[in-house]
């Protein structure tokens, strides 16, 4: 069994569903869709002259047609290669000239940006934007047989986000894609025929592999007109469509139920079935905030590039925790290990952790990768002992469930002691007046490092004492703040994760956006 094959069964059994929606537009049915890809991958391998194992990457925006170009290069034989479209020419060039991409999809948007490059690499590869008429030449070509695949053959190519360098390509093969897809079935957000999965968030990455689970039941694929996330248009697609899911980092669920098109209606989201969150933690706060808002339509899953979406998971019934202190606990945590996956906690020598104790969390199954392409000495550190070694910090409970506290190198040590910034970020954002805050270590020649808070203020009336006073209710003194930044916004990168490599930049240059002091 491999990737191409679930298109192909759906088509089978579900040919009349409806596979690709634009807004409100259906493009394509299953039966359609299995055959304009079968068509693309006969281009991709005898017009185009590509061999199995070649990569092809796709640097465009949300569009119909991404779904038929991924299922293409994986009929024929070929490994995807997925670009944020968000990213600089000179980021774009990079992973292109490291992937040894032999041909780029891209569309009318970003062809001048795939262009240049393109032309700044040796070995440029081909650009075919989806919007010409060599495009739809190859779609209509005769359909190309499933080429021979085995199951540890590579699939999708994923670069990481690279916020602590360049990006990593984590090698994704046919037998990881469809681990996760069982594991998203099983414990993520069953899908039945007919569902619908929207895509607000890039389908170079979350979202994307979304594509796959959903194909596999026969799900529509919804793209807003708008290619990404508008609330006012969202909240329209989840009243003209049914039983729709999303994946979304949780900034965008944040902003989601804050914005007045959802915060200040009685329209219940008729269409919402489920919110998938990941990409980052999501502060129990923000939880909070979104089951009263949405009711219990939300999931959770933690994973990385490197096991895509696919360590653990916090399902819809697991969010309805009791009020007290276990329940709130349990509702923080990032969830049990997902069905194919073993989740342990070690110390430094790799020794699994006792329940309760803080180390870094690691997982061993399917879905983890072969490896970083072309980066042994890295894959060497990241796979260890047959395990991923995340770089998270996390605990576990008796029950399994993971909490995780930050990753490795956020970690502040101050005076010999561990702190762990989400807990105090937690902590901060339980103040009315704080929309954003992020936590991170600067050095001190006493300490070895103190606590310093970047604030984003939702309106007037907070200063650091009150901040202060907060912290001092809910956790140990030696871990609150010794210093409060107010900043107008957070660094953040394409996926919405904040940057703390630029806020210690930030420190480091003396840069201050209205410093304050806490009280003595």
């Amino acid at each position: 069994m491999h990737l191409g094959n679930l298109l192909t069964r759906a088509a089978n059994l579900h040919g009349d569903l409806p596979a690709l929606i634009r807004g409100d537009v259906v493009v394509a049915d299953h039966t359609a869709l299995a055959r304009r890809a079968a068509g693309l991958a006969h281009g991709l391998r005898h017009h185009l002259g590509l061999i199995p194992g070649s990569r092809v990457a796709v640097a465009m925006s949300n569009d119909p047609a991404y779904v038929e170009i991924l299922f293409a290069c994986w009929r024929a034989g070929l490994a995807a290669v997925p670009v944020n479209a968000k990213l600089h020419a000179r980021e774009i060039a990079y992973i292109l000239e490291h992937s040894g991409a032999a041909v780029v999809f891209t569309d009318g948007k970003l062809a001048a940006t795939v262009g240049m490059a393109a032309g700044a690499i040796t070995s440029a590869p081909r650009i075919l934007s989806v919007d010409d008429a060599d495009y739809a030449r190859l779609v209509a070509r005769d359909p190309l047989a499933q080429a021979p695949v085995s199951p540890h053959d590579l699939a999708w190519l994923f670069y990481t986000s690279g916020t602590t360098g360049r990006p990593k390509g984590a090698m994704l093969t046919h037998a990881n894609l469809l681990a996760m897809t069982a594991c998203h079935l099983i414990d993520v957000d069953p899908v039945l025929p007919g569902d619908r999965v929207l895509h607000a968030a890039p389908m170079s990455h979350g979202s994307g592999l979304y594509i796959i689970p959903h194909v596999a039941q026969a799900a529509g694929q919804i793209i807003p007109e708008s290619r990404g996330f508008e609330p006012e248009e969202l909240v329209r697609l989840f009243d003209r469509h049914r039983r729709v899911s999303m994946f979304a980092a949780p900034t965008m669920v944040h902003r989601f139920i804050h914005h007045p098109a959802v915060a200040d209606s009685d329209d219940p989201l008729p269409g919402l079935k489920t919110i998938i969150y990941g990409g980052a933690p999501m502060y129990l706060a923000d939880k909070t905030a979104a089951l009263a808002r949405l009711g219990p339509r939300l999931a959770q899953i933690y994973g990385q590039g490197e096991s895509p979406m696919t360590i653990t998971a916090l399902g819809r019934d697991a969010h309805l925790q009791p009020d007290d202190e276990a329940g709130r606990a349990r509702l923080a945590s990032a969830g049990p290990a997902q069905w194919l996956v073993d989740v342990s906690v070690v110390d430094e020598s790799g020794r699994p952790l006792p329940v309760g104790e803080t180390g870094e969390v690691t997982a061993a199954g399917p879905s983890v990768m072969a490896g970083y392409w072309r980066d042994p000495d890295a894959t060497a550190r990241t796979l260890r002992d047959g395990r991923l070694f995340t770089g998270d910090m996390g605990a576990l409970d008796a029950q399994g469930y993971l909490t995780l506290k930050d990753r490795s190198k956020d970690v502040i040590i101050s005076g010999g002691s561990n702190i762990y910034p989400r807990e105090v970020e937690e902590v901060l954002l339980d103040h009315p007046a704080v929309a954003e805050v992020s936590v991170i270590g600067a050095a001190d020649a006493d300490w070895g490092e103190v606590v310093v808070a970047f604030v984003v203020a939702d309106g007037e009336g907070i200063d650091a004492a009150a901040l202060d006073r907060l912290c001092l209710d809910r956790i140990a003194r030696f871990k609150r703040p010794k210093r409060y930044v107010f900043v107008d916004a957070l660094p953040k990168n394409n996926y919405g994760k904040v940057l703390k490599t630029a806020l210690r930049t930030r420190l480091a240059e003396g840069v201050d956006e209205r410093p304050g002091q806490p009280s003595a």
